[in-house]
């Protein structure tokens, strides 16, 4: 049984925020020269240190990468009022966006420096309602195969109880990252 409360992953958010904005941290893109030569796990811990910038989304759907370790990547977000869609619950893309994050950054920190990927199919089953009054939510991604050309990864979004509210899955493609 997990001890993890909602004060432990507010704590753990609130220390990676910290760090990111000590070192500068801004939406944006990458470089080629700032990913060239990095394994995807050393770019995706770049990029919770705050060295690289972190992509825009996570700014727009007020989401942030809280995790990653080799085949791991984990997510935090609080669904809000403007993630709403007209029935009044969550939307759909909320969930997948949190989900294909979660999914497509386990694979990249399981490639090699050089590599890129890019979603090819992606699967997702919301099996509880969130709303604000759901807390924190996480997308935990974790990588079931990682070939030559083909990445698959499996994801689940749970409060910090463990509670399943959303589960997917990804295929993506894996090519060389182009030189520019």
């Amino acid at each position: 049984m997990s001890t993890t409360t909602v004060n432990d992953w507010d704590a753990e958010l609130q220390a990676v925020q910290a760090t990111a904005r000590a070192r500068g941290a801004v939406p944006g893109v990458s470089t080629p020269e700032q990913l060239r030569g990095r394994s995807g796990l050393q770019v995706m811990q770049a990029m919770l240190a705050g060295e690289l910038p972190y992509p825009h989304i996570m700014q727009t759907l007020d989401y942030h990468l809280v995790q990653v370790e080799r085949g791991r990547a984990v997510f935090q977000g609080v669904p809000q009022l403007m993630h709403y869609n007209p029935l009044g619950s969550v939307h759909g893309g909320w969930y997948a966006t949190l989900l294909d994050s979660a999914l497509g950054c386990a694979v990249h920190t399981a490639l090699e420096a050089d590599q890129g990927y890019t979603t090819a199919e992606l699967g997702i089953h919301i099996v509880r309602a969130a709303s604000m009054k759901s807390g924190p939510l996480r997308a935990i991604g974790q990588v079931v195969h990682v070939g030559r050309q083909l990445a698959t990864a499996e994801a689940r979004i749970v409060d910090a109880a463990g509670k399943l509210y959303a589960h997917g899955s990804t295929t993506c493609l894996v090519f060389a990252a182009p030189a520019s």
